[in-house]
């Protein structure tokens, strides 16, 4: 599908990482993007292009635009099928690319979401503990 599939994991890693609360935070996406910059160059490597898409991803991820280069749909559309987690189902109105439009797609992402199902990969990465405690 053309999607820079980089840009799409570090979008789902800074696009809320500065989230202050689950209820209406503006400009959370945009202080995702601006600590992804923080860190580009010591813990994050981006070239120019892809840190372009993945900064404008972060911040304009909650503007409602469905209009962007395809990595940036994908983003938004990964974002939106989420929001089960706070108990809204997705609008295919919000939503950008054909396959995040299907309703079949929409149903599972939704009941995945409100479920707040963890992928076995980042129970085993992001929630282990360290060796030895």
């Amino acid at each position: 599908s053309g999607v820079n599939i980089q840009v799409v994991e570090l979008f789902a890693v800074f696009h809320a990482a500065r989230r202050r609360n689950e209820g209406i935070d503006h400009d959370h996406g945009f202080r995702g993007g601006e600590l992804a910059k923080q860190l580009r160059g010591s813990f994050l490597e981006l070239p120019d292009a892809s840190f372009s898409l993945l900064y404008e991803a972060c911040w304009h991820h909650t503007d409602g635009l469905t209009e962007a280069d395809v990595t940036v749909q994908a983003c938004w559309d990964a974002d939106r099928l989420d929001l089960g987690r706070v108990g809204t189902m997705p609008d295919p109105r919000y939503l950008c690319t054909p396959a995040a439009k299907d309703p079949a797609l929409i149903r599972w992402a939704d009941e995945r979401a409100r479920r707040r199902f963890v992928p076995q990969f980042a129970v085993e990465e992001w929630f282990a503990a360290p060796d030895g405690l």
